[in-house]
């Protein structure tokens, strides 16, 4: 049976807006992928990445490239070699794998060999901002059990003690977008280890991260933007001790699954993270999260409104998808 697709651009807005070292957004910006082979329906999104050169037209590009092959049963296997790694590929497979479930009358986690899915505790994320303003937005969220918090490079020892002063309790983890550099790194991580941060994640830009092999570590270093799409974990050992796996840039649950069996072979710690999505986006990656010592799939709580059917949300609390969202 041949198989239809069809693929649209969405856009959320971003509750307060969502800030980081290189830029602003006040909106998620998605593509949706759905396939239909008549009697069931499987659908991916994906978020564009625009640090790897991504836009939504690129994106939307590379699938309209894929549909024929799509509509004649292009397989997820045949679909890693059809496509590079990254968001468009992410969306397809997605949907491949929902259209998968759809089919069988099975939960994708069951197809994948997993166990029934559990709920997971989730990061909740703090912008990066002012000292003032950062303790203040944490202060809100204090009784949340993880927090991720932006960083910036420059004034982050600063921005460390505020947000610990304000949520004395809670894990923190810090994410600095490849904001730090050899002016600061000294002075922000001694800021991490007295506030007792859990991970850092990414603070030297990739192309600059040697230094990250020659120092000690005292607080677990997790690549993200070291983690290029297509090119694996290979390279990272010595450097960092855990792997942020983002579907977005692994280019789809397939591949994500075989990152997080190469990571714990070779004893990397396991981040499971995402982009500024919807609960269609991380509806795939909860099943990665079953395997993650840390989860960072808040996206749709940074929302102003998700989309319906979406997730279960109970405080930090993130439920398993129902199949009306996925799988």
């Amino acid at each position: 049976m041949s198989i239809s697709i069809s693929i649209e651009a969405e856009s959320f807005e971003i509750a307060g807006g969502f800030r980081i070292s290189r830029e602003t957004r006040t909106h998620a910006q998605v593509i949706v992928v759905t396939l239909k082979d008549g009697s069931h329906t499987g659908r991916g999104e994906c978020v564009p990445y625009p640090r790897y050169g991504e836009s939504l037209e690129s994106v939307q590009a590379l699938i309209e490239e894929i549909a024929p092959l799509l509509k004649t049963g292009l397989s997820r296997t045949a679909l890693q070699d059809a496509m590079p790694a990254g968001a468009a590929r992410n969306a397809v497979d997605c949907a491949l794998w929902d259209l998968e479930a759809k089919k069988a009358g099975k939960p994708a986690a069951e197809i994948a060999g997993l166990a029934p899915l559990k709920a997971v505790t989730t990061a909740f994320t703090i912008s990066v901002d002012s000292p003032e303003v950062m303790a203040e937005k944490t202060s809100a969220a204090a009784h949340r059990p993880l927090l991720k918090i932006k960083l910036a490079g420059q004034g982050d020892a600063e921005r460390i003690a505020a947000v610990r002063r304000a949520a004395p309790e809670s894990t923190l983890i810090v994410d600095a977008n490849e904001a730090w550099d050899a002016s600061c790194f000294e002075e922000n991580m001694a800021a991490c280890v007295a506030a007792g941060v859990a991970l850092i994640e990414q603070p030297l830009p990739s192309k600059n991260d040697g230094l990250l092999a020659e120092i000690e570590r005292p607080i677990t270093i997790c690549a993200d933007e070291s983690l290029h799409p297509g090119m694996g974990i290979d390279g990272l050992r010595g450097k960092y001790d855990a792997v942020n796996i983002k579907l977005d840039k692994a280019g789809g649950l397939t591949e994500a699954m075989r990152l997080v069996a190469a990571a714990r072979e070779q004893d990397f710690a396991i981040m499971v993270g995402c982009m500024l999505g919807t609960s269609l986006a991380m509806a795939p990656a909860v099943l990665i999260a079953q395997q993650a010592d840390f989860v960072d799939l808040d996206g749709p709580l940074l929302l102003a409104q998700d989309r319906s059917p979406g997730l279960r949300f109970e405080g930090s609390t993130l439920y398993p998808p129902r199949p009306e969202l996925w799988g």
